[in-house]
């Protein structure tokens, strides 16, 4: 983890505004699924938003595995032998936990995470915003909920199914029919005639 001094004047309340979008009760929530969801003797970090986050920095799963906790549960969402991410050996060297971070990132988004619902490398590194690090973990939660492919594990109400589209299929009858219409956008000359009108170049009675 990344050693960063205080912040002053306007940068210390703009921080101090982040750090007030961080839920703890949302964090107790995500504890629960990643301990459901990764399996193994892995340890519950004590509440707060700086546990919290040196869980998901520093985490191993079991004494036995060095992978990291971000890193185990993204591979958790995919059938043995074809996660995303390959192991690689605990260090405390600082390009390789954060390379462990970008590579997390990377896979989430591949997975259906949208781009504006991922968080910053330097956001868990350096702790800058961990309510961006909830909002990701929430949506990539939400993510394994919707594709139902029996991977996700935990309560099923943890996460809120994500809104999917609906496609219409139409048949070559339907198609050639829908062609003749005229759409109300067009305008509509129904009921319109010309009783009543003047004959062109004839003079206008004034009752």
């Amino acid at each position: 983890m990344a050693n960063r001094g205080p912040s002053y004047g306007l940068s210390k309340e703009v921080q101090e505004k982040i750090e007030l979008k961080y839920n703890l009760d949302l964090e107790a929530r995500l504890v629960d699924w990643i301990v459901a969801q990764c399996g193994g003797n892995l340890e519950r970090p004590q509440p707060g938003r700086q546990n919290f986050q040196t869980w998901l920095m520093d985490g191993t799963v079991s004494r036995h595995d060095n992978e990291q906790i971000l890193c185990r549960l993204i591979n958790s969402l995919y059938p043995r032998g074809k996660e995303p991410i390959k192991k690689i050996l605990e260090t405390q060297m600082a390009f390789k936990q954060m390379e462990k971070i970008s590579q997390f990132l990377q896979a989430a988004e591949v997975y259906g995470v949208i781009t504006t619902d991922i968080f910053q490398t330097v956001d868990l590194w350096e702790g800058k915003d961990m309510a961006a690090v909830q909002r990701t973990l929430m949506a990539l939660g939400s993510v394994a909920l919707t594709k139902d492919d029996g991977h996700y594990r935990g309560d099923r109400d943890w996460f809120h199914r994500k809104a999917q589209g609906y496609r219409r299929e139409f048949s070559e009858d339907q198609l050639r029919q829908g062609q003749s219409l005229i759409g109300l956008q067009m305008g509509s000359n129904r009921g319109a005639s010309q009783s009543g009108m003047t004959g062109y170049g004839s003079h206008r009675q004034i009752m």
